[in-house]
């Protein structure tokens, strides 16, 4: 199947500088692999989404990571220790709610066969981290269609390059300001100190109502108020930061912080029932395990002072992360309640308004 067009190719002026595939996977490194799981005959739309934060070395390192929920009615498991110690171990994956626990375990077998050494020498337990969105209105999720199996596997199909967007792993039933959501990824270069960084977002995004839907500044939600499904907020979203900027563990929870920015460009106030949970993580300081390291640790970091263009290259590459999901979204039948249909945004319409120029009123 083609790739649908992404934002920018229909003609929305997004600022800044994405880096060569606009993808999280523009941070050197970084590896995202999908399983999705589509049935109508079953009401399985679901799946999960996998993060590999960095190249495989035959054993667990600490990534370095900061932590935000916006709004705590989700989960994201590893949390506590992130924010104790400032790094998780191995893999991030992001699934529906009732998904969880299944991914965990598959998550956890793959680290104990992929570190079997490590595993086995060592007093070692494995912590992945692991996120979820609501997808009830599209798939039967009391069906519990994720297993542990299907984790792996994502895992197993991580990849770099160009990343699939939409209806993809675990945003494969997703829905965004009650249109199609799921999956959407962006970068930013950015200069600092004369040295340039990337800073790249994925979400998974399931969040928002109609009326509250706002791109670049068009009020598009109330320019297209028909197929609206909801009548109060009922989602969440989950939002992956990735960078290769020397970040101190405080610096990335101060970015993760940004991630409500972002999101907030697109219209949502954050609503009662959205979980909005952010992780932020930097590849950049490899180290050793800490109970293997020396007692005095050195690491680089960049000035606080200095990440302005930091924290707006992340809010800006989370505003189009959402949009791209939007915009890679096809129409579905609804789960519950049966019967209706979950409407992809028009995009042609949308190219229309950003191709007449001015913001239209709603």
């Amino acid at each position: 199947m083609p790739q649908k067009p992404r934002a920018r190719d229909l003609g929305l002026p997004f600022p800044g500088t994405p880096g060569p595939f606009n993808a999280i996977t523009d941070v050197a490194g970084v590896c995202v692999g999908f399983t999705t799981l589509t049935d109508p005959a079953r009401q399985m739309r679901t799946g999960v989404t996998a993060i590999l934060p960095r190249p495989d070395k035959g054993s667990p390192q600490p990534v370095w990571a900061g932590f935000h929920a916006l709004n705590g009615n989700g989960e994201m498991t590893g949390v506590h220790w992130v924010n104790d110690a400032g790094y998780f171990l191995g893999p991030i994956l992001i699934t529906n709610t009732h998904g969880v626990g299944a991914a965990h375990l598959g998550a956890t077998r793959w680290m104990i066969d992929h570190y079997a050494e490590y595993f086995a020498k060592e007093h070692a337990w494995a912590m992945p981290v692991v996120a979820e969105t609501y997808d009830g209105v599209l798939n039967d999720i009391n069906a519990l269609h994720v297993q542990p199996d299907h984790a792996i596997a994502a895992l197993n199909a991580r990849a770099s390059g160009p990343v699939a967007e939409g209806s993809t792993g675990g945003g494969n039933g997703m829905i965004s300001y009650e249109f199609k959501g799921g999956t959407g990824t962006s970068s930013r270069r950015v200069l600092i100190g004369g040295q340039e960084y990337t800073v790249a977002a994925l979400v998974q995004a399931n969040h928002g109502i109609r009326p509250w839907l706002s791109i670049l500044g068009r009020p598009i939600g109330k320019l297209m108020p028909d197929g609206a499904l909801y009548t109060s907020e009922m989602g969440s979203i989950i939002v992956i930061l990735a960078t290769d900027a020397p970040l101190s563990c405080l610096s990335l929870r101060q970015l993760a912080k940004r991630a409500a920015i972002g999101i907030g460009r697109g219209g949502t106030p954050g609503g009662n029932n959205s979980g909005d949970i952010f992780l932020a993580f930097s590849t950049a300081n490899e180290s050793q395990m800490p109970q293997f390291a020396a007692a005095v640790l050195t690491r680089q970091e960049l000035n606080m002072d200095r990440l302005d263009p930091m924290y707006l290259a992340a809010v800006e590459a989370i505003e189009e992360a959402v949009i791209n999901a939007l915009v890679a979204g096809e129409t579905v039948d609804t789960v519950k309640p049966p019967g209706r249909k979950c409407q992809a945004i028009d995009t042609a319409r949308l190219r229309d308004i950003f191709a007449a120029g001015t913001p239209s009123k709603g």
